[in-house]
């Protein structure tokens, strides 16, 4: 081993090689300070009892009782030698196990009645029996008094010859500590090979020296760096623990934050095409022919975008909002702004079929203000352009034209116009709707194809809502607008939950109420998990709660059957289309062409009208299935409906048990409108990854201890020290230690280019 260690020290040259190459293949951890950055699970007091409630069978526990009875009993195996089992009664606090050994001739000495050990398996039930067979097991009090050497099997032997080392050395016993930490184990790792190698770095590792100044640390009231990586595993007391803990947490929420900040620095740079309001422009005409007013918070949010819009700093803006709360007008407004100046927008969509909804959307709120070059079109008009993938070879050509000679003003597209052989005449302002669906280097390359080194304006939209403390660090290099009111006109949308397995009757009345809307000349959207028989749950969605597994739940509803049952059978009569992610491209837009026309009376669909689909008359949404859909999805399923100043209606119809969590999650859907609201009950109930999607970047990915969800606080404080500590030193030349962190988090080669001054 080593002599000097510092958290840069291979494991390796600490460790058991073995052991080091073990830990590293089950959690990626190479150096001490991976190590020691990974804290316990919870912690072991003594005398802290067992919630038997709490229990969960296959689940690995670390009981310290009392043998109460001892029992054996031979046996003989198959192969016919002779065995002798032992049981024993172990009482941990008020909470009874049955250990099982099944070879136990030579344990039964070690185990005698009245001794006091730490046992560590796999718990099993077995009637109202709490049950470990053949755990490790550590002798912490014999029988025969205090004073002999600690005796055990397995991981708890070796680490029982840890403890007496350190016994030797004057330090108090592992086992005598007043909180035993607990950590995540592996097949391969138990939580006491992490204990071991925890103690091993910790006894040998040099004082670390703390990134922080001295003036950070006492204004956040800090421990210092070195004492938090000791005492997150081994404190003396919980408020140890959890101080310890929050300084590691408090590490890389700044570190993030200095990233963060630094990537808008670094955009404030680059000079932006200057876009000022023009009192005689589209914009101007647009706003005089709308045929309704913007509200407080759109006239708000928009006086934001056109005040950055202004200057020659690029804007970085995120505009989040409620379903349906007008942010497409706010958007328009802006490109026209921009297009005023001379310059042009691009309008970049997830999926073909939304953007063509937006091409369609946009160009249908211009009128002749959209079709410049052509007869009847107005003086001011400019020309919104579709370039998408599928797109014939002509039709292509003359769209890339249009972009590069500088014809279009509005270009509304896919991935496709991030592609290099996509060139703009002079791109202003680019808008990113749902900018959940991509990622920040596919952003960041459209922001590249600015003209003469000027970097375009950026403006990000979401319809899926996020706390404003999430976003301020999954968006931190943008500036946060929210639209919470929705236009006027919108009616609210009723949502029922229809209990299928409980109540299939009540399936048949969501068609009757489907065939009444569509009687009184209004549209509906039936929309299912997957596509046929042959594909899997909902893309995006969850695959149902834990109370929701079994062999007699029924099969997915799939779009293509429930098409064919609804045209022969409850619907017969009525016109009904089908669309889902693998149909040709020009099928996608003329059944959706065709629904939007009238032409249709109900579209059986999947996911992909999910967002940004806009039918006014269709007012009502039927969701198949929808326990197998996130909250946060549904939400945007169910404001496809209730967009023309008709009343709403949502149907989610699911096979969950009642009382179960599913159903809970489908009431809480039901119970609210507010997106907000719902966005954080997303969050608590699923992944942080699954809802946040690709907006999380490679940092966000890497943090090991903070989470976006709970640490609104610490990330909060951290901000406010990384926005002073850019502020005074913007090259963290003074701040080496922090400056390597955030080279870790970003990657060198973004490291060098932020901090490049």
């Amino acid at each position: 081993m080593t002599a000097f260690v510092t958290t840069d020290t291979v494991l390796g040259e600490v460790l058991d090689a073995g052991l080091a190459e073990r830990i590293n293949t089950a959690f990626g951890h190479r150096t001490v300070g991976d190590l020691l950055h990974t804290l316990p699970r919870r912690y072991r007091q003594h005398g802290q009892r067992y919630d038997k409630r709490e229990l969960v069978e296959g689940e690995r526990v670390t009981i310290i009782g009392t043998v109460t009875t001892s029992t054996t009993r031979n046996y003989t195996t198959k192969q016919g030698q002779s065995r002798e089992m032992l049981t024993l009664t172990v009482e941990d606090e008020d909470t009874t196990f049955k250990v099982v050994y099944f070879a136990g001739r030579k344990i039964k000495f070690m185990l005698p009645v009245g001794t006091v050990a730490m046992f560590d398996g796999t718990v099993s039930r077995f009637r109202q029996s709490l049950d470990l067979t053949h755990p490790e097991f550590l002798v912490l009090h014999s029988v025969s008094g205090p004073g002999r050497e600690l005796k055990g099997s397995g991981d708890l032997a070796a680490l029982a010859r840890l403890s007496a080392e350190i016994d030797a050395e004057g330090g108090p016993s592992l086992f005598d500590r007043p909180l035993l930490p607990i950590y995540s184990a592996s097949k391969s790792v138990t939580s006491w090979d992490l204990l071991g190698a925890v103690v091993t770095a910790i006894r040998a590792l040099v004082p670390v020296v703390d990134p922080l100044d001295d003036t950070v640390l006492a204004a956040g009231g800090l421990m210092g760096l070195d004492e938090a990586l000791r005492k997150a595993h081994l404190p003396e007391t919980v408020k140890d623990a959890d101080r310890a803990g929050y300084r590691l947490r408090f590490d890389e929420a700044i570190a993030l934050q200095l990233l963060l900040g630094a990537r808008r620095r670094a955009v404030a740079r680059d000079p932006a095409p200057a876009s000022p309001v023009r009192p005689d422009g589209v914009r101007a005409a647009m706003e005089a022919r709308m045929p309704f007013e913007l509200t407080a918070g759109q006239t708000a949010v928009l006086e934001e975008i056109s005040t950055d819009l202004a200057l020659d700093e690029p804007m970085n803006r995120l505009l989040q909002g409620e379903v349906g709360s007008g942010k497409t007008i706010v958007a328009l407004l802006a490109m026209l702004q921009v297009v005023d100046a001379g310059r042009q927008c691009v309008m970049l969509a997830p999926t073909e079929v939304l953007a063509t909804q937006h091409h369609r959307s946009l160009t249908a709120m211009l009128g002749d203000l959209g079709e410049r070059g052509r007869l009847g079109a107005a003086d001011e008009a400019t020309r919104v352009v579709l370039l998408t993938g599928s797109m014939s070879t002509a039709e292509r050509r003359a769209a890339l034209l249009d972009i590069v000679t500088g014809e279009a003003g509005i270009v509304v597209g896919t991935h496709a116009l991030i592609q290099d052989s996509v060139d703009f005449f002079d791109l202003g302002l680019v808008v990113v709707d749902e900018q959940h669906r991509f990622g920040v280097r596919q952003r960041d390359r459209l922001r590249a194809k600015g003209r003469d080194g000027t970097v375009p304006h950026l403006l990000v939209m979401t319809a899926t809502p996020i706390p404003r403390t999430i976003a301020m660090t999954v968006f931190g290099d943008l500036e946060v607008s929210e639209l919470d009111e929705l236009p006027g006109g919108r009616r609210p949308i009723s949502t029922s939950v229809v209990p299928a397995r409980d109540k299939p009757r009540w399936v048949q009345r969501v068609w009757e109420r489907v065939r009444e809307e569509v009687e009184a000349g209004h549209r509906a959207y039936i929309v299912c998990a997957r596509i046929d028989a042959d594909t899997g749950d909902a893309p995006g969605g969850t695959s149902g709660g834990d109370d929701d597994r079994g062999s007699d739940r029924p099969p997915l509803v799939a779009a293509v059957d429930l098409y064919e049952y609804l045209s022969t059978g409850p619907l017969a009569g009525l016109r009904l289309g089908l669309m889902h992610g693998r149909l040709p491209p020009e099928e996608k837009e003329s059944t959706m062409s065709a629904f939007a026309a009238g032409d249709l009376d109900v579209l059986v669909s999947t996911t992909v009208i999910e967002v940004g689909v806009d039918v006014p008359e269709a007012t009502v949404m039927v969701v198949m299935d929808a326990d197998r859909f996130g909250v946060s999805q549904l939400h945007q399923l169910r404001g496809r409906v209730g967009r023309g100043g008709l009343p709403g209606l949502c149907l989610l119809v699911t096979n969950a048990r009642e009382g179960g969590k599913s159903m809970e999650r489908l009431g809480a859907v039901a119970a609210t409108t507010d997106g907000f609201v719902l966005a954080q009950l997303d969050l608590v109930q699923r992944r942080e990854g699954d809802v946040l999607g690709d907006a999380q970047s490679g940092a966000l990915a890497s943090l090991r201890l903070l989470s976006v969800v709970d640490d609104g606080e610490v990330i909060e404080i951290a901000r406010r020290h990384a926005e002073e500590i850019l502020d005074s030193d913007p090259g963290l030349d003074q701040h080496p230690a922090l400056a390597e962190r955030v080279r870790r988090l970003s990657g060198s080669d973004e490291s060098d280019y932020l901090f490049k001054y």
